[in-house]
């Protein structure tokens, strides 16, 4: 279909740009998001080389208000949004609070994709009113260590009474996918579908930011490329198969078992509501 639009967070480098680049070549209007000014000048050099219509735009999404301030400027430049992939996140050092009162890295991997995506969702269902049933995506990229938890503590789901950067990392990456499950009941009428993806151990500057004790465990371990971590992402954001289902967690293009928590549905809702609560209500 022509006039396609692709949002990709975490666009200025590893597998967010290997995702967007894969989408221009695909035909999409890619608008890709990135933090760091330099390295977004950098990507959008490079996706533009192609000469198709590519811009990327320049977000903190530590922040809620800059994923509010976001979601104002795509509405200003689109009418549609066919695939929303959210894959901006990471691993950090220690723990931070912002101005806003919430812990970063928590709001970066998944506060500020769960009110970005509620913002977006007017433009993604104007997308799928005029779409193919199940052509419309939204892609989580979240991380095995959603699996290695035994729990969130929904009274407190930034972990701010225990917290520690490993346990921070794998709660935020778990709500990506519990964020995925329990958006498919909610837009199946829309016929948009929502999925989340490990990508894999990738050999991106992704370990860069992350603690001592994990570059250490990590640093000699084998790694995927960029371009093979990113290529469950693009296939969840563009296949045929992925669009006739809806709220599955995924790796090397294959449903994987999620952590217990993901398929206990009252859970699932009760995790939702927790997160609404957390962001103020942003609604679907």
């Amino acid at each position: 279909m022509a006039g396609r639009v692709a949002v990709v967070t975490g666009a200025s480098s590893g597998i967010g740009l290997e995702t967007a680049r894969a989408l221009v070549g695909q035909g999409f209007r890619v608008i890709g998001v990135g933090r760091d000014p330099g390295r977004c000048v950098e990507a959008e050099a490079d996706l533009v080389a192609s000469g198709a219509p590519v811009e990327m735009l320049r977000a903190d999404l530590s922040l809620l208000a800059e994923a509010e301030r976001l979601a104002q400027e795509i509405a200003g430049k689109v009418d549609r949004i066919d695939v929303l992939v959210n894959n901006a996140g990471g691993m950090a050092r220690e723990q931070v609070m912002t101005g806003e009162g919430f812990e970063a890295n928590y709001v970066a991997n998944f506060l500020a994709p769960f009110v970005l995506t509620a913002r977006l969702l007017p433009l993604l269902r104007k997308a799928a009113e005029q779409a193919p049933e199940g052509s419309v995506r939204i892609v989580n990229t979240a991380s095995d260590g959603s699996e290695m938890i035994p729990g969130i503590n929904l009274a407190d789901l930034q972990n701010l009474g225990n917290w520690n950067p490993g346990a921070a990392y794998c709660s935020g990456k778990l709500a990506n996918v519990l964020h995925a499950r329990a958006l498919a009941p909610r837009l199946a009428a829309d016929g948009i579908v929502a999925h989340s993806v490990h990508p894999g151990t990738v050999g991106s500057n992704f370990f860069s930011h992350t603690p001592d004790s994990v570059q250490a465990a990590y640093g000699d371990a084998p790694k995927l490329t960029t371009a093979q971590g990113a290529d469950t992402v693009i296939w969840l954001a563009t296949a045929e198969e992925p669009g006739r289902s809806s709220g599955n967690y995924w790796f090397e293009r294959a449903p994987r078992k999620p952590n217990p928590l993901v398929e206990d549905e009252a859970f699932v809702e009760a995790f939702w509501q927790a997160a609404e609560t957390l962001a103020g209500r942003p609604g679907t």
